[in-house]
């Protein structure tokens, strides 16, 4: 580990770490050109990710007190595989630490606290035009699953969905 490394921490976020995290994720979404999709605030982090029943939890990477980078996931059961998973929403480095593996080390601790809840296995979705973290995640030993095509419902039609008989 080079000594830039090793001045990165890599923790659980707390309910503190949710404007920081909020703003890693804003920032994903500039750099992706993807600013018109982003809606979340910090409040909901606060309120779906540190509450009494957590949706996501996530790791962050501190350096200076500054949170670089961040992880933020959830867990999974695959019915198919009858083995829990974890799926990684988002992996965020800012610019200031890209090209020292920060993401790679996010990665391999996710496994690590993964491994812990007994999963088996990492899932994640790329969009089709970030073709930097396409290269990104094979170069860590994924693959794409040509298998499978992500499907959504949002918005009004969510809620037609449900109010349907």
């Amino acid at each position: 580990m080079s000594e830039r490394e090793a001045t990165i921490e890599i923790r659980a976020a707390t309910v503190d770490d949710a404007a920081d995290v909020h703003r890693l994720i804003r920032e994903l979404a500039k750099t992706t050109g993807l600013s018109e999709k982003f809606r979340s605030t910090a409040e909901n982090y606060r309120q779906y990710g540190f509450g009494e029943n957590p949706l996501f939890e996530a790791l962050i990477a501190v350096r200076n007190d500054d949170i670089v980078g961040v992880a933020l996931y959830f867990y999974t059961f695959s019915s198919w595989r009858g083995e829990p998973g974890v799926y990684l929403q988002d992996l965020v480095v800012t610019e200031a630490v890209r090209g020292q593996r920060l993401g790679e080390r996010l990665l391999r601790r996710l496994v690590r606290v993964a491994k812990e809840h007994h999963a088996t296995h990492l899932r994640l979705a790329v969009d089709c035009n970030n073709e930097a973290a396409m290269r990104f995640y094979e170069r860590c030993g994924m693959f794409n699953v040509e298998s499978d095509y992500f499907y959504e419902i949002e918005d009004d039609g969510f809620i037609q969905l449900g109010a349907s008989s």
